[in-house]
């Protein structure tokens, strides 16, 4: 078995104006609503035994403040990331689907249409994020090789690792679900291999 860096990958928790209308809150950046909150506190018990060594974060509130609680308990320290940040939706931020769907129909077939390479006006497409989230997440495998690492990111951002991480393409994202402070848990070998040992835990 050759070395391996092992990824405790989390989604930030429930933040402020979550309900059963989904919206796209992008870099915006939205505070955690008080079960938000809690949720950090208690998924901390699921790494009562993990032997995390480094903490890594997206630098928006709603993953740095629960990094900040999960790093209090590891005695680790977080480090910010901008390239962890969601998905930027440019002038979609902070609207909801129904919104949208009415306001910018045409744009909203076109990004139905091809998820991966639409744009959205100031915004970025599937593949740019992955273009900016992979290299981080490559460069922390190699430098934790033979560790365990936390990293605190986003519903979309995860989404790109996961499918990364399965050798699925893109076009994937939305068959994977990632619910608020849901843990994932993923192996990367040094011989290349990656093993999915969790997802939406």
């Amino acid at each position: 078995m050759t070395p391996k860096t092992r990824i405790h990958l989390i989604r930030h928790g429930e933040v402020e104006g979550a309900g059963p209308v989904r919206r796209y809150n992008g870099h915006t950046d939205v505070a955690l609503s008080e079960r938000g909150r809690s949720q950090y506190h208690a998924i901390k018990e699921r790494f009562a035994d993990a032997p995390i060594t480094a903490l890594y974060t997206s630098d928006l509130r709603r993953c740095a403040w629960g990094a900040e609680v999960l790093g209090s308990h590891l005695g680790l320290t977080p480090v910010r990331k901008p390239e962890l940040r969601e998905m930027g939706v440019g002038i979609w931020e902070g609207k909801s689907w129904p919104e949208l769907m009415e306001q910018y129909p045409a744009e909203w077939q076109a990004r139905l249409d091809d998820i991966v390479n639409y744009r959205v006006p100031q915004g970025e497409s599937v593949l740019d994020v992955h273009g900016r989230v992979m290299p981080v997440i490559n460069d922390i495998v190699e430098r934790h090789r033979g560790e365990e690492v936390l990293v605190v990111a986003h519903g979309g951002v995860n989404r790109i690792i996961l499918l990364n991480a399965i050798g699925a393409p893109l076009s994937s994202l939305f068959a994977i679900e990632q619910t608020y402070c849901c843990l994932n848990i993923i192996d990367y070998f040094a011989d290349g291999n990656t093993v999915v040992k969790l997802v939406n835990g």
